[in-house]
């Protein structure tokens, strides 16, 4: 077991806090894998969630948003890859509530409390003689184990599983907060371009859940990009079930400070698992703006050199190109001095103030040979900073997206 100060990593996922149970089927949205999942907790969760900021929305979101106007609780969530829902009309949403009336039946449930999700090709109509049939052959099979089963069977491009969970102490209780996510292309921040369920066992005022996930979401999910493009479905969910029976705590406690902490933990890595896992990728990329003179200054740097096509290409290509660098941190928005910044590339100088160049290329490359690689922009500004992930970009990015539907 990992540990994190008072945070302590764990072996799990959604399952791992108590009262959660999960599964996936394979119900034949896809060709071969698994492609139906739920998440199932004993007792109604307390739950927040963001959704993806593009207008352009698929028919699960607008049938999620009723859903959290109609209550603040949530018993299960019903997720399917292969298949987006999304540009799909009045069909679209008919069969997104279709779903949710199947899952609640069957789990003996209030409608209500029923989240849809679902992420795969834009476009298409679902197959809901499969989707329901895989429905009711899923509900008995969910349980406590099931949480691997269910975080595989989200996956689309992706080449593993996403999973993460942390365990830690309020007062004498230990509580844990456990996640799955999948992601690996269309991946842009703005909320976060990607799917991610995230449970807990702890006793939580909604609106603190809210807020925890609001801010965790910023420094998380906000901060990863693969290739720029927002997708239609995006969504990141938290449910809190309260088995731990922690005492309650307030917004402005150290509790509060503390399972904030955690749940942004789990979420941070599940991101950089998403970054990492971008379609094609050889390497994980973090760049790390500092001396900014406010935090959204350096996020703007930081997210204009994340998303640099010729960035990523060089890094693909252990090209230590740092004019690559220097010229997305000038067109980024923000108002910097490039005669005082700074560049390093896994901790090697590279670029000194004044535009001297220290770059030793034998060196360099081999640093960037590497799995991971980072970038550290020093903007001599102020003591703000911010760390975004990214990953290179290949020709099997190409390939990949050259054949999505096919």
């Amino acid at each position: 077991m990992k540990s994190n100060g008072d945070v302590h990593e764990c072996q799990g996922g959604v399952t791992l806090p108590r009262g959660f149970t999960a599964g996936g089927v394979y119900c034949g949205i896809r060709k071969a894998k698994k492609d139906l999942a739920i998440i199932r907790s004993d007792r109604p969760s307390r739950v927040a969630a963001v959704f993806t900021q593009n207008r352009t929305l698929a028919a699960p979101i607008l049938v999620d948003k009723v859903q959290l106007q109609r209550s603040s609780l949530c018993s299960a969530v019903i997720i399917n890859s292969g298949n987006a829902n999304a540009c799909t009309g009045e069909r679209g949403l008919n069969d997104a509530w279709e779903m949710v009336r199947t899952a609640a039946h069957g789990l003996g449930i209030p409608e209500e409390q029923v989240i849809v999700s679902s992420t795969g090709v834009i476009g298409q109509y679902m197959p809901m003689d499969k989707v329901l049939a895989g429905i009711r052959e899923l509900i008995p099979l969910v349980n406590e184990s099931g949480g691997q089963s269910a975080a595989e069977a989200i996956m689309t491009t992706d080449t593993y599983k996403k999973e993460a969970a942390v365990q830690f102490t309020l007062g004498r209780t230990v509580v844990r907060i456990g996640g799955m996510a999948k992601g690996s292309g269309m991946i842009a921040p703005n909320m976060a371009t990607m799917l991610a369920f995230i449970t807990t066992d702890a006793v939580i005022d909604h609106r603190m859940l809210q807020k925890a996930l609001h801010c965790a979401n910023r420094k998380s999910f906000n901060r990863i990009t693969v290739d720029g493009d927002m997708s239609t479905n995006d969504m990141a969910l938290v449910l809190a079930n309260g088995v731990a029976n922690n005492e309650p705590f307030g917004e402005h406690s150290e509790e509060f400070q503390l399972f904030s902490s955690a749940l942004e933990y789990v979420m941070i890595k599940l991101a950089k698992m998403i970054a990492r896992d971008g379609e094609g990728a050889t390497k994980l990329i973090e760049v790390y703006v500092k001396g900014a003179s406010t935090e959204q200054e350096a996020e703007v740097v930081a997210r204009s050199v994340a998303n640099s096509n010729l960035v990523k290409t060089a890094m693909h290509g252990n090209d230590a190109n740092w004019g690559r660098i220097m010229a997305a941190v000038g067109y980024s928005g923000a108002p910097v001095d490039p005669g005082i910044v700074e560049i390093r590339i896994n901790n090697l100088p590279v670029l000194n103030k004044g535009y001297e160049i220290v770059l030793d290329e034998q060196k360099t490359a081999a640093a960037l040979a590497r799995e991971q690689v980072l970038i550290t922009i020093e903007l001599n500004r102020g003591h703000e900073k911010v760390r975004f992930w990214t990953c290179d970009l290949t020709k099997e990015y190409v390939h990949i997206n050259a054949s999505y539907r096919s």
